[in-house]
């Protein structure tokens, strides 16, 4: 019995302070708390950002997109024509041969969406509405803007357009896969409007010139009709822009219906 005594005493008296926090270890246990917690909140941040809002912005878009179609007065939406599947090039050379000049798209007022655009590039179902503006209201929730300074569809000059490439429905996330023979088509309720992809480049957010009638030549009189799209590079930064220019090749009535390239996605997008 003796000899187990000092043993069982010895355990007694360590067992209090065993178990004691010291205010150190008390401090670092919730700073490492607090650290995973902080980092939690910001993986739901990012989940949120680059997943959620680009659910939301696709659902929102395509409602937009076939509410305005839906409101266009006389457009016929054919099938395509059997047996005919002509290039967009010798399409775009028939379309100029038998409809002539493109009119110039009219803006209803000031911020309003007055197009859809298509870019066979981007996908098959690719359609996103254009709205005039490119403040946040348009950008995180309408898909494409138009820099107000810019011109129309249809006009001389240079028609300028933005959007996110990364969030909120990641609308130009494949601008840099454009390559030469890419159509982009625009509708509007004069018609359909289609553009070449003529070059990329990349310059930094100041450089407001690649958005002027000719772009980089201030005060030259332009004698094309430029679509110019404008997005942030690389992705996920906003350090530098990506541009994309193409150059309206020809144009379509509204009653004489979509190039054959865009016809399905006209059809499904306007919900017939």
């Amino acid at each position: 019995m003796d000899s187990t005594t000092p043993v069982r005493a010895a355990r007694s008296r360590r067992a209090p302070g065993a178990g004691r926090r010291t205010p150190r270890v008390t401090f670092t246990g919730v700073l490492g708390e607090l650290l995973i917690t902080a980092g939690l909140v910001l993986l739901l941040f990012v989940a949120w950002e680059l997943w959620w809002t680009n659910l939301e912005a696709d659902r929102r878009q395509d409602t937009v997109a076939e509410q305005l179609l839906r409101g266009f007065d006389d457009v016929r939406v054919p099938g395509l024509p059997a047996g005919e599947r002509l290039d967009p090039a010798a399409e775009a050379a028939r379309d100029r041969a038998e409809f002539g000049a493109p009119p110039i798209a009219v803006l209803p007022h000031a911020g309003a969406t007055f197009g859809v655009m298509y870019v066979p590039r981007f996908g098959a179902d690719y359609a996103r509405p254009v709205t005039d503006g490119v403040g946040t209201e348009v950008l995180d929730h309408l898909g494409i803007g138009r820099y107000p300074q810019t011109q129309m569809p249809g006009e001389l000059g240079n028609f300028g357009v933005a959007a996110h490439r990364q969030t909120h429905g990641q609308v130009f996330w494949d601008i840099d896969k454009l390559t030469d023979g890419d159509r982009l088509y625009v509708q509007t309720a004069e018609g359909f409007y289609q553009y070449a992809y003529r070059s990329t480049e990349i310059v930094h957010p100041s450089q407001g010139e690649v958005l002027l009638p000719v772009p980089h030549q201030p005060g030259v009189e332009p004698t094309t009709s430029l679509l110019t799209l404008t997005s942030c590079d690389p992705p996920f930064t906003t350090r530098m822009r990506i541009i994309a220019y193409a150059e309206l090749e020809s144009f379509r009535p509204a009653a004489a219906g979509p190039q054959q390239a865009i016809a399905d996605v006209v059809e499904s997008t306007r919900g017939d």
